[in-house]
């Protein structure tokens, strides 16, 4: 058994000198993958796959984690921070995780909901008044009512009639505060009837609003206090202290198909004006995998309990409406349905994607990744930080196609 700690440094044996000045949660112990089900041809296959990209300058760096039964089989890093510089990848590298927000700011609504604060078909206007009786612009142009109002379920779910973040490029809601952008939403139309179509757009910074509201703390003081500071993730916040700057990862593009920084960048060391709970916060692949594995064992982890058990399955149960799929960058993903901020794998056979019934996912758009199979018991972590790291077609390697086959290539006992 090896440890590597917050710093990236591996230590070989339980007495490695320095451990000790370590805090217990610190120290992640990396177990021969056996001991978990995993070949371990499998595993350094899958690093193999990994690293490879990075010599082939597909891409500057990646960490990734894999777990199953609270074992950490595999946690690597390799490559660069940044393609154009010296300082290597480290486990406790820092990634903007856009997106991976969204499930965290979805366990903090989901708190609230267990405290009674809110329900599932509550309408949205209850909870936020400014979007009470929001117009529907049909395809023709005119302005019709809604047929029935959003639901808090339909919000927590990205079908509450809201378009795409692009929809709203000119509103520039992210301009302001949170109050602003509800301000600004409110004299908009919705795009779509509630509950009738699945829009990837401004659902979660809502959600964020609701949380400030309902909490009566900022989202950032509500995430530190209830799932942050529990669960000991030290370096998730939506800005870092200037002295862990040196940690985070530049973006990066490509240049002539190979991996190059993506312009100047500016790393956030102070608190932001406005707190994205779509896609604001910054962490590390530990501190991310310490947020999953709660949830995998139910909602808690090390005596830490952030969501009751019931909740966090009811979490992973997709409210999609007969006929609504989820169709993000192209057509309705077959086999998947979407529960409270999360995709959930419904139907494998009609997927055909690796990951056991029931896995539930997101990733980020710079291209980070993770899912929970609770079927098998399995964590994965991956992080990169590219510039349209999450489209098909954009350059960025198939990273989220590549680990689960991976992974599941070398499980020695799965099951379904």
């Amino acid at each position: 058994m090896s440890f590597v700690d917050r710093r990236g440094l591996l230590f070989a044996g339980v007495g490695a000198a320095g451990l000790s000045a370590l805090p217990a949660w610190a120290k992640i112990a990396v177990q021969p993958p056996a001991a978990a089900g995993f070949s371990a041809a499998g595993v350094a296959a899958l690093n193999a796959e990994m690293h490879a990209l990075v010599d082939q300058q597909k891409l500057a760096g990646v960490v990734t984690l894999l777990a199953r039964k609270g074992k950490v089989v595999n946690f690597d890093a390799y490559g660069r921070q940044d393609a154009s510089g010296s300082a290597p990848m480290n486990t406790d590298s820092i990634f903007r995780i856009a997106s991976m927000t969204k499930p965290i700011c979805g366990v903090a609504m989901m708190q609230l909901w267990e405290q009674g604060r809110w329900k599932l078909d509550d309408p949205v206007s209850r909870h936020i008044p400014e979007f009470a009786g929001l117009k529907v612009k049909t395809k023709d142009g005119a302005l019709v009512d809604q047929v029935r109002p959003m639901t808090m379920a339909q919000l927590m779910s990205h079908t509450a009639g809201f378009g795409v973040s692009a929809v709203y490029n000119d509103a520039r809601l992210a301009d302001t505060d949170l109050q602003g952008m509800i301000d600004k939403l409110a004299k908009l139309p919705l795009v779509s009837q509630p509950g009738t179509d699945w829009a990837y757009g401004p659902c979660v910074n809502i959600q964020g609003y609701v949380v400030e509201k309902l909490s009566g703390k900022s989202l950032d003081r509500y995430l530190q206090d209830h799932i942050f500071t529990p669960l000991k993730m030290p370096d998730t916040q939506f800005w870092v202290e200037p002295a862990k700057a040196s940690r985070v990862v530049r973006i990066h593009t490509y240049a002539d198909g190979r991996i190059a920084p993506a312009g100047e960048q500016r790393v956030q060391t102070t608190k932001p004006r406005f707190l994205s709970g779509s896609g604001g916060l910054l962490s590390t692949a530990s501190d991310y995998f310490r947020f999953c594995q709660a949830l995998l064992q139910g909602g808690e982890l090390e005596g830490a309990r952030v969501l009751k058990p019931d909740t966090v399955k009811l979490m992973r149960k997709s409210v999609l409406q007969p006929g609504v799929g989820v169709d993000l960058y192209g057509p309705v993903q077959k086999g998947l349905g979407f529960g409270m901020d999360f995709a959930v794998h419904e139907r494998p056979a009609e997927s055909g994607l690796p990951q056991g019934q029931d896995s539930y996912w997101w990733g980020g758009a710079f291209g980070t990744w993770f899912w929970i199979d609770p079927t098998n018991d399995i964590v994965f972590v991956g992080m990169i930080q590219n510039l349209n790291g999450s489209i098909p077609g954009g350059g960025t390697p198939a990273v989220r196609d590549i680990t689960p086959r991976a992974v599941y290539a070398a499980l020695t006992d799965r099951k379904a």
